[in-house]
C-alpha cells in the first residue's frame, strides 16, 4: 500500500516505512542511541530528499527515545539531573543548528554538507570504538586485567567554576563541560538528523567519567529534549518536516524500542559497542560514496535543495 509524501513530494510503500521504523528503533533501544544516523541514509536511499529526512526524522529520534527512556527510567538507570543540564546545552545548540541548516539549504548545499557530515563524523566515531572494543575482546578472552584508568578525575574539567552535585552519578562536577557538550550533540541534530547518541555515549563515558550503568538512559533522556526542539523549529523555519513520514516511522520506532531495550541485556557491552561500531562504519561509508558515484539520474541532486 502506497501513499503520497505532501512535503517530500514523493510516494512510499507504508509497511516499509513502519517496518523500517521498528528496525530503527529496535537498534536504538538496544544501544541506547536515537536511531538518526542510521535512518536517514536509509530514506535518502528510498528517494526522500535528504533537507525532508532529517528534518522529519527528529520526532521520530524522540518518540523511540521516549520509549526507551521509560523501560531505563523503571531500572532507575536515568540521572535526571545530568540530562537537564545536557539538554540545555541541546537548546541552544538546536537552536544554531537549525539556523545555520536554513542557511545551508538557502545555497543550495544541503546535500553536500549532510553526506560530508556523515562521512566525516561516523567514519572517526565508528573507528575510534571499533578499536576500542575490539582490544577489549581480546583482553577478555585472553583472561588479562582491564587497563586501569590513570586519573579518575581530569583536572581541567573538575578544575572550572559552576560546581554542581550530581548524586545518581557520584560526581561534583562543573556544568560548563556537559552544557557545551549539549550544544555540540544539539548542532548535529539539526544539520545531520540525528540524536547523537553515538556522539554523547562515549563522550559521557571518557571525558565526563559517568557510571556507565546511567550512561545510556541519560543520553536518551537528552535526546529526547533536543530532539523534540528541533522537529519544531525545522517546521516552522525551514518547513520541510513531513507529518505523515514522521507519523509512519514514530509508529514503528515506539515499538521497536521497547523490544531493543529488553534484548540489550542479553549482550555484552564490548560485544554492543563492536556491532554498533560496524554499523556506524558502514552507514558513513556509504554515504560517502555517495559523493564519488554517478547519479542515474543527475537531475535527482536538486530535488529539495534550495528556497
Amino acid at each position: 500500500m502506497d501513499i503520497y509524501l505532501p512535503i517530500a513530494e514523493v510516494s512510499v510503500n507504508v509497511p516499509l516505512l513502519v517496518a523500517l521504523g521498528a528496525g530503527v528503533g529496535f537498534i536504538s533501544g538496544l544501544f541506547g542511541i536515537g536511531g538518526g544516523f542510521l535512518m536517514t541514509p536509509i530514506l535518502v536511499f528510498l528517494g526522500i530528499p535528504p533537507a525532508v529526512a532529517v528534518a522529519s526524522l527528529a520526532s521520530h529520534v524522540a518518540a523511540s527515545s521516549t520509549s526507551s527512556v521509560i523501560s531505563y527510567t523503571r531500572a532507575r538507570a536515568v540521572d535526571f539531573r545530568m540530562g537537564g543540564v545536557l539538554a540545555s546545552g541541546g537548546v541552544v545548540g538546536s537552536i544554531i543548528g537549525v539556523e545555520v541548516f536554513r542557511w545551508i539549504r538557502l545555497i543550495g548545499q544541503a546535500d553536500l554538507v549532510v553526506s560530508l557530515s556523515y562521512l566525516i563524523f561516523l567514519g572517526v566515531i565508528g573507528g575510534l570504538m571499533l578499536s576500542e572494543s575490539l582490544a577489549t575482546i581480546i583482553r577478555t578472552r585472553r583472561g588479562e586485567a582491564p587497563p586501569q584508568i590513570r586519573d579518575r578525575r581530569p583536572t581541567l574539567l573538575y578544575g572550572l567554576p559552576f560546581k554542581v552535585k550530581f548524586p545518581k552519578s557520584r560526581m561534583y562536577i562543573s556544568v560548563i563541560p556537559p552544557v557545551a557538550l549539549g550544544i555540540f550533540v544539539g548542532m548535529l541534530s539539526a544539520i545531520m538528523g540525528v540524536g547523537g547518541g553515538f556522539i554523547l555515549v562515549p563522550a559521557m563515558v571518557y571525558l565526563l567519567r559517568m557510571p556507565a550503568g546511567v550512561v545510556v538512559g541519560t543520553s536518551l533522556f537528552q535526546i529526547i529534549i533536543t530532539t523534540t526542539l528541533t522537529s519544531v523549529l525545522q517546521a516552522g523555519r525551514n518547513q520541510t518536516v513531513d507529518i505523515v513520514l514522521a507519523t509512519l516511522l514514530l509508529v514503528g520506532g515506539v515499538i521497536g524500542a521497547q523490544l531493543g531495550a529488553k534484548a540489550s541485556s542479553r549482550f555484552r557491552a564490548e560485544e554492543l559497542r563492536a556491532l554498533l561500531a560496524l554499523i556506524v562504519l558502514a552507514v558513513g561509508l556509504r554515504m560517502g560514496l555517495g559523493l564519488f558515484l554517478t547519479p542515474e539520474e543527475p537531475f535527482v541532486l536538486m530535488t529539495g535543495v534550495g528556497g
